[in-house]
């Protein structure tokens, strides 16, 4: 018998972690009976009054959002993360150790309206956001080794705020995944003297008019990357903007 990757479990590396992924697709021939969920109906306003993200509501801390009419930033009221704060004490025991963690989370609204959401918006109205982010990058990086911009979208995400919205976290640290993938991608960088990214993006291009990527090491059927086909540094001065990068950006050859 003769080994076929859509037949056989086997392992694949993932280079970015460093570890192993099993991959069963014969187990794509069991039978299921999972749950569907209907898509919930809800009417959501234009403004709601008693929303703390809309333009001129009072958040629970007193403080009244201004009649924005683009996008607006503040300090999260309910902030992981503080600028301030005391140090644990050094542990003498290896098993029980902590240490410093300081930053600072921002809230970022995308629009004034509620009941619509980033891809319904104009060009303008997003490169609004896309500029504001950059914004928020260089500020908080000149402080942080660590700045990241996400969206929790939805309800089944956990976002109980249906306002055009993400979240920016600065911290002092770099996260567990973030650090794992930066230190792996410095010894490929080291090893072979290549972006382990770009390698990958070649790679994917070689099998031609791939629109869009199943990645090969994929651990959950929501698991997907994009990457730029273009090498791009931060320190870059054409990287100045990123909506200048986006322009960059082949949607065929993202993965």
């Amino acid at each position: 018998m003769s080994f076929e990757a859509t037949e056989h479990q086997h392992v694949r590396f993932n280079p970015l972690r460093g570890d192993w992924v099993l991959v069963s697709p014969h187990r794509m021939k069991r039978p299921w009976a999972g749950q569907v969920e209907r898509p919930a109906e809800v009417d959501i306003p234009i403004h709601d009054p008693t929303n703390p993200l809309c333009p001129r509501v009072t958040r629970p801390n007193g403080q009244v959002n201004p009649d924005y009419e683009s996008t607006f930033v503040f300090t999260n009221d309910f902030p992981a993360l503080l600028e301030e704060v005391p140090s644990p004490p050094v542990s003498d025991d290896p098993l029980f150790c902590a240490g410093q963690a300081r930053g600072t989370c921002r809230v970022m609204c995308f629009h004034p309206h509620t009941n619509i959401t980033l891809p319904l918006m104009t060009q303008k109205e997003v490169r609004a956001v896309i500029d504001r982010w950059i914004m928020e990058l260089e500020d908080l990086g000149k402080k942080y080794i660590w700045v990241q911009i996400f969206e929790n979208k939805g309800a089944v995400m956990g976002c109980s705020n249906p306002h055009p919205h993400c979240q920016i976290w600065a911290s002092s640290f770099m996260p567990n995944e973030a650090q794992l993938k930066d230190t792996n991608q410095r010894q490929y960088f080291l090893d072979h003297g290549t972006p382990m990214l770009m390698d990958y993006v070649a790679r994917e291009l070689e099998k031609k008019g791939h629109l869009l990527v199943l990645s090969w090491r994929v651990t959950r059927n929501t698991g997907c990357s994009m990457v730029v086909t273009t090498h791009l540094c931060y320190a870059q001065p054409q990287l100045k903007s990123l909506w200048w990068a986006m322009r960059c950006w082949h949607r065929p050859n993202v993965t």
